[in-house]
């Protein structure tokens, strides 16, 4: 007869009897044990080696595709004292899911053995994110008398990569781009002692058999050397002399010049193409982090914590790095070295902070292959430091901001991808999510996890859709999941659209943008019940053909009513209106009277508030955008709180052309900061249906009379943030009130500002309302294909 118990993450293991150790053989206990979680690739069989030894049982542990299982025999005591230590002693990068026991026959083992995986055994279980070199490490690093002093692969059970290096599930290393790499006699003995931290470390090599770094000058046409400590030093001298170098990372390529120097700043910004858009830095350390950005304790606990994110702090007055790594912004964003390489190469630098970005043109992913990166960016690099370990996964830095409400997920990647997040309605047959168009991710959903790519970027080119092809197969390979069924956004025109048309899979309905974003905050919280979701962003496709982006939505996993909205305004020449804010501007401008009245807006005066910030524009270009307007021709009517945030941007002078997205609403709230505002009183009426219409021409016209009458930029950004704050709040208590919901969920890419974020939290909190955020995936695009995903789950399970 068998018992089986088990328990989950949170569970305990119920009660079993503890008879004395010396017990004859027919009184030895003996249980099967499996473990789902994470618990492949972060010494979880090592530990249970050693744990079992101390303990006296005989028995073996060996991985299986859905799990670690263990058998267990001995006295009753001392099984039920590992059985009891297990789920609370783990490694530090185990997670336990679920932790199952089951009662048996004993047979006899003895002694206790790691035994070779068995690949067979259906099943799946999480892979663990690849993780910051581990203190114990970075000490043999640097320590002259260590066998591995300066090897720039050092790793064991606890640090290292392991998503960019698995190529499929059980974990073992023949199963990973490590296989290429034959343990000499000193790491193999150190691979099979169990009381070493390299027991079963399957990344575990030294300089004797492992992977090899070197350096080469673009157009030298292979290895050319220098090799090891002499190719780091090399790079480090060329970096100290201004010249850019290409940096085979973790995940990918990473492009690395001195950010104290702005003529080297410039130049790789030049041949980047990437003209403003805010640049990562990395120090040694966080003393060194101090010296350029304000720093919270939640924001250094983030720095050296094992996922090792960019960080977005407060730039420091007099901070010794170029104007032209963060232009308009107060911010810096910086990270600490997270790979012994980077160790190793920021210990060469002396204290000089280094931009790193990533390795490759803007809008393209970055390259992860030697070739690709002699081929791709040698019209950038002056150097390239390489290696020979294959990167199986493509794997972006993480990028967090920290408000008052909390951390705010800006890219989720390196050290947070793959791990599953939860369903709050399970479904047998796997669903593949496909995602938005922009900051592009994709989900594969069964039973009763989502497992959620990293960042795959905007669909905007052939080199980004074969990125998406990548993520996608290796998921599916990782996780044995072959999806039944694709769904995608509502947006006809997305190319994620035409990549689940290709999928080869049946359609189940499409899921509305911004009910996808209130949906993946709500399945994070395991919430299920109707909530208000306030789903802020730049643009979504909604259901009535227009575009979507301040939305007041009364939301489950299964459905939406729109009750609340910003007003609709035309957005001269569509898309382009989210580079050029002064477009955004003259939609709005189109509202008032007498543009509205029945005189076309291409012969009609501009009013006078708007007039002043639109004569900045191209003439031209302007003369076309108000035909567009007059004529309903390209200017699709959108209700999008970015747009807005452009159009305050143009009012107050701050900026009319963006060069990348999100610019004019980045400065400005870059601005707010400096400041204390006053609200222009909440304006909103009852519009068709009894939708809640918010009017923003009020606050577009106090903007320009407040500025025209000498108040501050900075002031006046500050009123704006305030107004929109106020007139959210306002709206969404309202709306609680008359539909008797008492939980709030924030999603879409406004969120990710601290000010709007903070303001809108703190006013429902005071109103007694339940605030959902997310905690995860962040607020921006990147959670649509998660929350597209638990939708259809969610309508499956009906």
């Amino acid at each position: 007869m068998i018992l089986a118990r088990s328990t989950d993450a949170d569970g305990a293991v119920e009660a079993a009897s503890s008879d004395p150790a010396n017990q004859p053989a027919s009184s030895l206990r003996a249980v099967e044990i499996s473990v789902t979680g994470v618990v492949q690739g972060v010494g979880f069989r090592p530990f249970v080696h050693r744990l079992a030894l101390r303990s006296g049982v005989t028995g073996w542990v060996r991985n299986e595709s859905g799990s670690v299982r263990i058998r267990l025999e001995g006295a009753p005591a001392r099984v039920e004292d590992v059985v009891r230590t297990l789920p609370s002693s783990a490694p530090p990068l185990a997670r336990i899911d679920r932790f199952d026991v089951a009662e048996t026959e004993p047979s006899g083992l003895v002694g206790f053995t790691v035994r070779a995986s068995d690949s067979h055994v259906a099943g799946r279980l999480p892979v663990s994110p690849d993780v910051a070199t581990c203190a114990a490490c970075e000490r043999e690093l640097f320590d002259p008398e260590d066998r591995r002093h300066g090897y720039p692969f050092i790793t064991c059970t606890d640090c290292g990569p392991r998503f960019t290096v698995i190529e499929a599930m059980p974990y073992d290393r023949e199963r990973t781009s490590m296989s290429a790499f034959t343990q000499c006699p000193v790491c193999a003995a150190e691979y099979r002692e169990p009381s070493d931290r390299r027991h079963h470390s399957e990344t575990n090599s030294c300089s004797d058999c492992g992977p090899r770094v070197w350096l080469e000058h673009p157009g030298s046409g292979g290895e050319s050397g220098p090799f090891g400590a002499r190719a780091i030093h090399a790079a480090a001298e060329a970096l100290r002399k201004g010249q850019i170098v290409a940096l085979r990372g973790l995940g990918g390529f990473q492009l690395a010049v001195r950010a104290d120097d702005e003529r080297a700043v410039a130049r790789l910004r030049r041949r980047k193409r990437r003209d403003e858009k805010p640049l990562a830095l990395m120090v040694r350390d966080l003393d060194a982090a101090r010296l350029l950005g304000a720093m919270r304790t939640s924001e250094a606990a983030l720095l050296v914590s094992p996922e090792r994110p960019i960080v977005v702090l407060d730039r420091r007055a007099g901070a010794p790095i170029a104007g032209s790594i963060s232009p308009g912004l107060d911010s810096v964003a910086i990270m600490l070295p997270y790979t012994p390489l980077h160790l190793l190469l920021m210990e060469e630098m002396d204290g000089i902070p280094l931009v790193m970005t990533s390795g490759n043109v803007s809008e393209e992913p970055i390259a992860t292959a030697n070739p690709d990166a002699r081929a791709g960016l040698a019209s950038i690099a002056d150097v390239l430091l390489l290696h020979d370990r294959e990167i199986v996964a493509r794997y972006d830095d993480s990028v967090v901001r920290v408000a008052r409400a909390g951390p705010i997920v800006l890219r989720r990647s390196r050290g947070f991808a793959p791990m599953p997040l939860p369903v709050p309605t399970p479904v047998a047959d796997a669903i593949l999510a496909v995602g938005p168009h922009l900051k592009n991710t994709v989900t594969l959903l069964q039973g009763r996890d989502a497992y959620v790519s990293p960042h795959v970027g905007d669909l905007e080119n052939l080199e980004t859709v074969g990125a998406f092809h990548e993520v996608l197969d290796h998921l599916r390979t990782l996780f044995h999941i072959a999806p039944r069924w694709v769904v995608r956004d509502l947006h006809p025109g997305y190319l994620s659209t035409r990549l689940a048309e290709e999928s080869g899979l049946p359609e189940l309905p499409a899921v509305q943008h911004h009910h996808a974003h209130v949906a993946a905050v709500m399945a994070e919280h395991g919430e299920t019940r109707r909530v208000l979701g306030l789903a802020f962003d730049g643009t979504g496709y909604g259901t009535d053909g227009r575009i979507w982006g301040c939305e007041f939505l009364l939301a489950d996993l299964i459905g939406f009513e729109r009750v609340g909205r910003l007003r609709y305004a035309p957005m001269p020449g569509g898309d382009r209106a989210a580079r050029s804010p002064w477009r955004a501007l003259l939609g709005y401008a189109s509202l008032t009277e007498p543009a509205a009245s029945g005189s076309p807006l291409e012969t009609a005066s501009v009013p006078d508030w708007a007039s002043g910030a639109l004569s900045t524009a191209d003439r031209t270009e302007l003369a076309i955008a108000r035909k567009q307007v007059a004529r309903s021709l390209n200017a699709p009517k959108a209700s999008s709180l970015g747009r807005l945030f452009d159009a305050a941007a143009a009012v107050l002078g701050i900026r009319s052309e963006c060069s990348y997205e999100g610019q004019a609403a980045m400065e400005l709230e870059t601005l707010a900061r400096r400041a204390t505002g006053h609200a222009v009183p909440a304006t909103y009426r009852r519009g068709p249906q009894g939708v809640a219409e918010i009017d923003p021409l009020p606050l577009l016209e106090a903007l320009a009379d407040r500025k025209a009458a000498g108040r501050r930029v900075e002031e006046c950004a500050a009123d704006f943030h305030e107004s929109v704050v106020h007139v959210a709040v306002a709206v969404a208590r309202d709306l609680c009130d008359e539909h008797s919901i008492d939980t709030v969920a924030l999603g879409g890419g406004c969120f990710q500002n601290v000010i709007l974020t903070d303001g809108v939290v703190r006013g429902l909190a005071e109103a007694g309302l339940n605030v959902l955020l997310s905690r995860v995936l962040g607020p921006n695009d990147g959670a649509v294909s998660y929350g597209q995903a638990v939708v259809t789950a969610a309508r499956l399970s009906q």
